[in-house]
């Protein structure tokens, strides 16, 4: 793990993160469809500066999104939201998705945050598990509310206080 840098994540980093989101997209953990070859990773709806990214040797091996999902809310600005992980296939089960997500955390409690929450699809179970190891509870459950490959899936919806 030390040979692991993360780091807030540039502008330049655009083209590896859409190519890392589009290798590690699946229906297992996503509910929008695959993003297509040539769509851009930051937009204005997800800039940069949500963005942790995880490298090794100069390489993009992963990214942890985290956002201030009431930003119009004065009543919500102690929350932050992980809205998207992915660690490359090749580097899994390293520990670079728990650095992530503790970075993140830490990264909230910087930013004034006392409450990290994130949302996961119920069939996840290796995400769940990272996640409840990070500390992260079960607060909710909104059974079936998608359909994703054939199946109805439920919304788990979780959360942990930083501060």
């Amino acid at each position: 793990m030390s040979d692991i840098r993360i780091r807030p994540a540039e502008p330049s980093d655009d083209r590896a993160l859409a190519d890392l989101n589009r290798r590690t997209w699946s229906p297992v953990h996503e509910v929008v469809p695959a993003p297509a070859p040539d769509a851009p990773f930051f937009d204005e709806s997800h800039p940069a500066d949500d963005v942790l990214v995880a490298e090794r040797e100069g390489r993009v091996i992963g990214y942890v999104r985290l956002v201030r999902p009431y930003r119009d809310l004065a009543s919500g600005a102690h929350v932050r939201q992980i809205q998207g992980l992915a660690v490359d296939p090749d580097e899994r089960r390293r520990g670079v998705a728990r650095a992530l997500v503790d970075a993140a955390c830490d990264w909230a409690v910087r930013q004034g945050a006392r409450r990290v929450t994130l949302r996961v699809l119920g069939g996840n179970t290796p995400a769940r598990r990272l996640y409840e190891a990070a500390g992260f509870t079960v607060e909710g459950v909104l059974p079936g509310e998608f359909f994703l490959d054939g199946r109805y899936v439920d919304d788990v919806l979780m959360g942990r206080t930083v501060q």
